[in-house]
């Protein structure tokens, strides 16, 4: 049995599963709001609530945002800034009597939809989610590819591509760069986007929903985002040449990215054909959940 923990700034998910992947127990709390030693004991009550439902001990795996940093072992680039310089992976371990496996929420999901999701089978998977923030994943023939500094697929944070007269004014990112992915492709930079050009502060679903309604404007706002995602995507393939790129986050669930993305991505791609495959994350928002608890492989685990 192996349990997967969704460490987020609002929420705390876990599942357990069985070997076969099937959902075992699940429970979500609410996060403890900038209180690092209260998030430490809430993740451990969960998995003691967990092993008691199961009937026995199980293998522990966390997805946070951020990443832990190789040179010092602390936690670093976590929106939920509580996190930062902390050894989080050392304290739950000493907490729960037991090793355990961290990664970044983003690898997390590149991990299970590999695994037994939208990328099944493919060899190369890119896993991105597109949220509150933007981040990625990168699973090579099976294997989670973290990198020399541990920052392998944080495509969000390299400025946006190929920007154009409509990617104005520059915007400032939270890590102190300027025109990060993240800034125009998450679900505030298509809000701030949206009230830039209309001086209307609506949510994504809002603009979708206006969209499909017929209004111009909003109909605008999701063209732009399907460029400026298209370029990002492609400069992605261009280096990396993945088989299939999976999305997730609250805006993989705008059904027309499907259609309009890879129709405009082919342009900014060195090739004469493109196959790459973009697809929704097949276990939607349970996908980083489960990819946490498959950060321990069966042969892992004896």
């Amino acid at each position: 049995m192996r349990i997967g923990i969704d460490l987020g700034g609002s929420k705390i998910e876990l599942v357990a599963l069985d070997d076969a992947g099937a959902t075992l127990h699940r429970e979500r709390i609410a996060t403890p709001t900038g209180d690092y030693a209260a998030t430490i004991e809430a993740i451990a009550a969960l998995v003691e609530r967990a092993e008691r439902a199961i009937g026995g001990q199980a293998s522990v795996g966390i997805g946070t945002p951020g990443s832990r940093s190789p040179a010092t072992g602390r936690m670093r680039n976590a929106n939920s800034t509580c996190l930062n310089g902390r050894a989080l992976d050392r304290d739950l371990a000493t907490r729960l009597g037991r090793e355990l496996r961290i990664a970044n929420d983003a690898n997390c999901l590149a991990v299970s939809e590999a695994t037994d999701g939208a990328g099944a089978g493919a060899r190369c998977v890119f896993g991105v989610i597109l949220g509150t923030g933007v981040g990625g994943g990168i699973v090579v023939d099976g294997q989670l590819l973290t990198g020399a500094n541990a920052i392998a697929g944080e495509w969000g944070h390299v400025p946006l591509p190929a920007a154009d007269a409509a990617d104005t004014p520059a915007r400032r990112c939270y890590c102190g760069r300027t025109n990060c992915i993240e800034t125009w492709l998450s679900g505030p930079g298509v809000v701030a986007d949206h009230a830039h050009h209309t001086g209307l502060e609506l949510d994504v679903r809002e603009i979708v929903r206006a969209a499909e309604a017929g209004e111009q404007c909003a109909e605008a706002t999701l063209e732009r985002f399907e460029r400026r995602l298209a370029r990002a995507l492609a400069s992605v393939i261009n280096v990396l040449d993945p088989d299939v790129i999976v999305l997730g986050g609250g805006l993989s669930s705008i059904a027309r990215l499907y259609r309009n993305v890879p129709r405009l991505w082919r342009e900014h791609i060195f090739s004469d054909v493109v196959e790459t495959r973009l697809a929704a994350a097949a276990h939607g928002d349970a996908s980083g959940v489960r990819g946490a608890a498959w950060l321990w492989p069966l042969e892992d685990r004896a």
